[in-house]
């Protein structure tokens, strides 16, 4: 992080940590961003930046709430549709309240549970034991859809042309409705960050550059497949554009440009 983007974050730092001060107790930071943005990023960046001010801050990602190996495969025998993890009701909505409620109740060992996502051949699978950690100030929570609401089919005035046929129709339905399983965990989120692209289409080129950085895992046509997967179950059209432009739930909204530098910061 280069002088200039350290001073844009640091905003944002002083506003956490005036959260933090004025609840008097730790606090669930949410930070909501599509694929690619940055998310893992800039929650290592935060949490050294609070550790300067005296706060300890732990990232934690939505993906860590994965269900376990066994049960994403009892899963895809019910919904052959589930072909990736990722998508709502892929996840352990239980554990994420469990690890809330251990946070914000300053528990003397929290547990974090991770997700590895080398194991079972590539497929992933929750690690055997958890990390321990203790007074924790600020948990960095993100994923691609934290905080997100279901919305109204009905209300829709349009639907994106990546969902074009009667089964995708009903995956987004179907995606949608589990949106409600979270719930409860978006209820605990105190403060919400929302990483918005200048354009949501930048997650496929960045996922494509990603890969090449990496010189190994997805074609740039499976990269192609598997971002229009994410796009069809919680399409950026229809979640986070609007999320950004009416939701009263997020706090501070921030642009990301192409080159993922920070371009500004709104209140909403």
């Amino acid at each position: 992080m280069n002088v200039v983007q350290r001073d844009f974050w640091q905003t944002i730092i002083l506003d956490i940590a005036k959260k933090r001060e004025s609840l008097n107790r730790p606090i669930i930071q949410g930070i909501l961003g599509p694929i690619g943005v940055g998310k893992s990023t800039l929650g290592n960046h935060i949490a050294k930046m609070l550790g300067e001010l005296g706060l300890r801050a732990v990232s934690f990602s939505l993906d860590d709430l994965y269900k376990t190996y066994q049960e994403r495969t009892l899963l895809r025998k019910k919904d052959s549709r589930l072909i990736w993890r990722g998508p709502p009701g892929t996840h352990d909505v239980s554990l994420g309240l469990q690890l809330f409620e251990q946070v914000l109740e300053s528990s003397k060992n929290i547990l974090l549970w991770r997700f590895d996502k080398s194991l079972c051949q590539g497929q992933g699978d929750r690690i055997k034991e958890p990390e321990i950690s203790s007074n924790i100030d600020v948990l960095l929570f993100e994923g691609w859809f934290v905080g997100v609401r279901p919305i109204n089919f009905f209300d829709l005035k349009f639907i994106p042309e990546l969902i074009n046929t009667p089964k995708d129709i009903s995956f987004a339905k179907d995606c949608n409705q589990r949106l409600v399983e979270y719930l409860p965990l978006w209820e605990k989120i105190d403060h919400l960050i929302v990483l918005c692209p200048e354009d949501y289409r930048y997650s496929l080129q960045w996922r494509q550059e990603a890969e090449k950085k990496q010189q190994i895992g997805m074609t740039s046509r499976e990269i192609e497949d598997f971002v229009f997967y994410f796009w069809r179950a919680l399409h950026p059209e229809l979640y986070l554009i609007p999320f950004v432009e009416y939701s009263p739930y997020a706090d501070l909204v921030v642009q990301i440009a192409r080159d993922h530098s920070p371009k500004t910061i709104s209140r909403a």
